[in-house]
């Protein structure tokens, strides 16, 4: 992580609000922890906000204002460094990805976006912003495949995914589409980039069937949650909800089909979507 001081704080809004907010802690006479104690977060966390890795935090920063007696100095910066390529209830959590150890995720209906081929997630968010105007869509697409490119092509974090069959037969876009996005599955599987199980329909019901279920760890952290519905999505970080979730997890892994089995499944479904394609 790069150090707070030798930030460029012009750079973005991000790196100025990072860049006053150590300004104000160090005219306070306060260090990382000594803020973190007062503002009841660690010190680590403070580093994070200060070197613009994260996201500034609307109550947090409430919070650093009375702690450091800057008015409102601090959430009004935080307003404007919270922008972001992605949707606001995604944005923290795409930030806190590529500090991940592992990203352990699960699919029910739909493929999740680390796996979206252009085509796919572009019919997605169309289908999801019915009056958007184009250039939005491929705004949102752009972000969505930067995304899974910085993620996927890094050493860390280590993925696995486990998806529904549902997910795998749902048609979204044409035939072409599908074909094109289960053979992606099929080669990044191949390659080792990541793993992925295909949960089969023969399979009992699951606590994670009502939405995207993520699970991230951290080295130096604490493991968080991530749950997202059609349109709003959650962090959670208390322990014994994220132990529960791990816990189901784990259940979702061991009834779900082998790396092999799957592979067989996905590169089937593809074949059955290439009989279909006109240009295939």
């Amino acid at each position: 992580m790069p150090g707070s001081k030798d930030l460029d704080p012009y750079v973005s809004a991000r790196a100025f609000y990072g860049a006053e907010l150590r300004r104000l802690r160090e005219e306070a006479r306060l260090s990382q922890d000594g803020l973190g104690e007062q503002a009841f977060c660690s010190g680590a966390y403070i580093g994070q906000f200060e070197a613009a890795v994260r996201r500034p935090q609307p109550e947090l920063s409430k919070i650093f204002d009375f702690v450091l007696g800057s008015g409102e100095h601090l959430q009004r910066l935080c307003r404007l460094a919270r922008e972001s390529k992605h949707s606001d209830y995604f944005a923290d959590v795409a930030d806190l990805e590529p500090l991940a150890a592992t990203i352990s995720e699960y699919s029910p209906m739909l493929l999740p976006g680390i796996l979206q081929t252009a085509a796919y997630a572009r019919r997605i968010t169309q289908i999801s912003h019915p009056f958007a105007a184009d250039d939005e869509i491929e705004r949102l697409v752009e972000a969505r495949m930067e995304r899974a490119e910085r993620l996927t092509n890094a050493r860390h974090p280590e993925i696995w995914e486990v998806v529904h069959e549902a997910a795998l037969r749902t048609r979204v876009g044409s035939v072409a589409v599908m074909h094109e996005q289960l053979l992606n599955i099929a080669a990044a599987i191949r390659s080792r980039r990541l793993v992925v199980q295909v949960h089969p329909n023969d399979a009992e019901a699951h606590p994670f069937m009502y939405g995207l279920t993520s699970i991230l760890t951290f080295a130096e952290a604490p493991a968080l949650v991530y749950v997202e519905g059609a349109y709003s999505g959650q962090l959670i970080d208390e322990p014994r909800l994220v132990a529960r979730y791990q816990a189901s997890y784990d259940v979702a892994r061991a009834t779900s089909l082998s790396f092999e089995a799957s592979l067989d499944l996905i590169e089937s479904i593809a074949e059955g979507y290439a009989i279909h394609d006109p240009n295939a």
